[in-house]
């Protein structure tokens, strides 16, 4: 390639903000507080310039272990706040459950996210039922790395209804 060419491409990354379609490679490095990644990318030369998609892969860090272990009671005195702040003089009703699954579910996400733990995906399961006097077990089974993942629970039931919600904190290398 000609010195002008090599020029000109830089300026038209940043103005398309696309990569050029003469298959050159890149590579950006992102800095966070615990690691160095290195995101590399690579233009597909058979694709039309309009149709071109960045294709981002993170390199490993070779980080087998958490730095910070999920904090397990933290977890869990969440857990109980949300839930018996939401849940306190509710009354059961079949529509109301299904939405108040999904608002508890994205409040205690959003909770657990805040105590900023890196490389845990956490997943959040909550199940609302009626109280009548029935019987039921709840069960869950997961790929578990028991070094590293974990999870919190808690059981809450006021005089028309129960709830049972677990946070389950998987580790990703």
């Amino acid at each position: 390639m000609s010195d002008q060419i090599k020029d000109k491409l830089p300026k038209k990354e940043k103005k398309t903000g696309k990569l050029p379609a003469d298959g050159t490679r890149g590579k950006e490095t992102v800095r966070t507080k615990d690691s160095v990644s290195t995101v590399s990318y690579m233009d597909d030369l058979g694709q039309h310039e309009d149709t071109i998609q960045r294709i981002t892969t993170l390199e490993n860090t070779y980080q087998l272990g958490p730095n910070k272990r999920f904090p397990v009671t933290a977890a869990s005195d969440i857990l109980k706040d949300v839930l018996t702040n939401h849940l306190q003089e509710e009354k059961y009703e079949v529509q109301r459950s299904r939405e108040m699954t999904l608002t508890l579910c994205a409040i205690i996400r959003s909770r657990v996210k805040e105590l900023m733990i890196p490389r845990y995906k956490i997943v959040v399961i909550i199940h609302i039922g009626q109280l009548n006097g029935q019987s039921m077990q709840i069960s869950s089974r997961c790929l578990w790395d028991t070094s590293n993942d974990t999870f919190a629970s808690y059981s809450f039931k006021n005089r028309s209804l129960f709830c049972v919600a677990n946070i389950y904190a998987v580790y990703f290398e």
